[in-house]
């Protein structure tokens, strides 16, 4: 399998040459005002096929507002805003996403979640959030994030900075599945084309490596995967001890 796994790989990569090449010359950058539209439309289809999953994934948001006070939740890569169906009412929402072509579509999630407080968007890549404080959020969240991100330790390390002691970082990834299945195979073949059509996604990373090797308290739920992308539904809960990731 591996061999044919390398050679329809190789086959996928001479298709994505003339993506590479509109990379290189820069005219690749105007995918990401499309993008978002496309986004926006799959993440209803998204979202009821993996309701259940979120909701329990984001049932134990509320549990983290302190001291009576609402949640305050930083979404890192937040897109079209779709995970806001599932946060608690009275919620503060901080988001960030390094597309600013998305903003159109998260005011729209924004007018439907009366239910939420909307603080801010902030243009800003998961590895530099530096409008956010220091300790200023209760809970952060990023889903389909880590997979797209340069360099995961460095969002950590940021996740760490601006969660306040005892908060939170709830999270679903792509991940690459075990190598003896047919979803492992096919990630590898897709990849070099899914890389350009979902805007940097990289299916084919062991997340969840990073997460393990931090220096805060993890605590991982058991991997789902689904054909043909593995999804990895992992919960983190990040208690911050003062120690660096």
């Amino acid at each position: 399998m591996g061999i044919l796994m390398n050679a329809l790989r190789l086959f996928s990569q001479m298709l994505s040459l003339p993506l590479q090449l509109l990379e290189l010359v820069g005219i690749y950058g105007a995918y990401k005002r499309i993008f978002p539209f496309f986004m926006y439309k799959t993440s209803i289809a998204y979202n009821k096929k993996m309701h259940e999953q979120k909701k329990e994934l984001f049932r134990d948001l509320a549990e983290f507002a302190r001291d009576g006070r609402a949640l305050r939740l930083l979404e890192i890569g937040c897109g079209s805003g779709s995970n806001f169906q599932y946060y608690p009412r009275g919620c503060t929402v901080v988001c960030t996403d390094p597309n600013p072509h998305f903003k159109k579509y998260l005011q729209k999630s924004v007018a439907s979640s009366d239910h939420l407080k909307f603080e801010k968007f902030v243009v800003a890549s998961g590895e530099d959030l530096g409008e956010v404080e220091d300790g200023s959020v209760d809970v952060a969240v990023c889903t389909l994030v880590l997979c797209t991100v340069k360099d995961t330790t460095r969002v950590l390390v940021e996740v760490h900075r601006v969660l306040r002691p005892g908060g939170a970082l709830f999270f679903l990834e792509h991940v690459v599945s075990d190598p003896s299945t047919w979803t492992f195979f096919m990630q590898h073949v897709l990849q070099p084309l899914w890389y350009y059509f979902e805007d940097g996604c990289e299916v084919t990373r062991a997340t969840w490596k990073d997460l393990e090797a931090s220096r805060s308290l993890l605590e991982l739920n058991s991997m789902v995967t689904f054909f043909p992308l593995a999804l990895g539904i992992k919960k983190n809960y990040m208690a911050q001890t003062g120690e660096v990731l």
